[in-house]
């Protein structure tokens, strides 16, 4: 459990990093497309789905933070954690952003399943 709160931590600094103008414009994007998708209340691949449904929680997720992390100076990223951890004291955040990205994700598969169907012989 602690590793999760831990985890939820430095997603939620990400996300204060990405909106600090000290940060410079590579590491704001990355950090803003991690923080979007750890803050989304919707994963890309639902958590119902056998195996598979925990892979971008154990992997994805732990593996966008820590680039993001190496990505953005050390000072800057250390005083959003401690802002990070009184914040999520407080209550969890969300993104809507995050939200909307994951279900436009699915759309476009949906529609690239949808146009492979169409186009089989039939």
């Amino acid at each position: 459990m602690a590793n999760v709160r831990a985890l939820e931590t430095e997603a939620y600094a990400v996300y204060l990093a990405c909106r600090d103008p000290r940060v410079p414009w590579l590491p704001k994007a990355v950090a803003a497309l991690v923080a979007a998708y750890a803050l989304s209340p919707i994963d890309l691949i639902p958590d119902f789905i056998p195996v598979i449904g925990y892979v971008d929680d154990l992997v994805l997720l732990p593996l966008g933070i820590a680039l993001a992390v190496r990505l953005i100076p050390g000072p800057i990223l250390e005083e959003h954690r401690i802002r990070a951890e009184g914040v999520l004291a407080d209550d969890r955040p969300r993104s809507r952003l995050g939200l909307w990205l994951v279900v436009g994700v699915w759309l476009i598969a949906l529609l690239g399943v949808a146009s492979l169907a169409w186009a089989l012989p039939g």
